[in-house]
């Protein structure tokens, strides 16, 4: 399947994208799996973090929403939070800073007194075809964001999670099998899956697991906004189902690591990537 080529300013926005993404507000049905939990989700606004938190909200957690500036964004996930009768918190600002990372924390414990579950799911991304023009600025950035800022969100919440506490990363296809076109994207995510099986084996005396969600072509607002419109039109049919995933599609994965049921289930990375294997 095609879509339109089309083209928005990074981070993107949800409301301009075409066709408009599937999150689960209308399909997914939760069960009691995560009752009275509290998660923390960054890059909720939108996209994996928007379906995650639907999820978890149906599923009986609370959710603070961390996201950069999408306002409009972020109130929609928090609406369906809320509909869902859970509490929804909403946290702007910008996850390179490690100071705001641990805001991030310390205001999920000040609403909700701990962190059961922390998916730190914020990315960035951008398209190149040299090396040359990568700017060490935009290097450094992706780094912060998609890599240092799990290292300072973990710190900070590893002191306020029981046992039985869950870490979630969201790593890529690309952890093992990189983009050429994105090497500082493809860095950090290989660089999440080894954290969060580290963080696994480091962990695992208190009882906290840690693992990560390896998604392969996903239809978000990181797309249109990070990747030339040619490429945005053609997106995803390159893997063996020929289409990208809905974020819908991801999200209860990210339920069943968060879950008690999952209780043996640490250190593992879980490929959601369309029929394309992960080593």
């Amino acid at each position: 399947m095609t879509r339109p080529e089309q083209q928005q300013q990074p981070p993107g926005r949800t409301n301009a994208m075409d066709p408009q993404p599937d999150h689960g507000e209308e399909s997914y049905r939760g069960s009691g799996r995560l009752a009275d939990k509290a998660a923390v989700i960054t890059g909720a606004d939108s996209g994996i973090g928007r379906a995650v938190a639907i999820a978890y909200a149906r599923e009986g957690a609370d959710v603070l929403i961390s996201y950069l500036d999408e306002d409009d964004d972020a109130r929609e996930t928090a609406r369906w939070v809320e509909q869902a009768g859970r509490r929804s918190v909403l946290m702007p600002g910008d996850v390179a800073d490690p100071a705001h990372c641990r805001a991030i924390i310390d205001r999920a414990v000040q609403e909700f007194g701990r962190v059961d579950v922390l998916v730190n799911n914020a990315a960035f991304q951008m398209t190149h075809e040299t090396l040359e023009e990568i700017p060490d600025e935009e290097w450094d950035r992706t780094l912060a964001i998609n890599i240092s800022a799990f290292f300072h969100l973990a710190k900070a919440a590893v002191p306020h999670m029981r046992p039985g506490a869950s870490i979630i990363g969201t790593t890529s296809v690309n952890s093992d099998s990189p983009n050429p076109q994105l090497l500082p994207y493809d860095a950090t995510k290989a660089g999440i899956a080894n954290m969060a099986a580290a963080l696994a084996q480091l962990l695992a005396a208190r009882g906290i697991r840690a693992n990560s969600v390896a998604p392969g072509p996903v239809w978000t607002p990181l797309i249109p906004s990070t990747m030339p419109p040619e490429q945005v039109k053609s997106f995803g049919t390159q893997v063996p189902l020929g289409r990208p995933a809905q974020p819908a599609e991801l999200a209860p994965v990210y339920v069943m690591l968060a879950s008690d049921e999952a209780s043996y289930v640490s250190g593992a990375r879980i490929a959601v990537t369309g029929g394309r294997p992960i080593l």
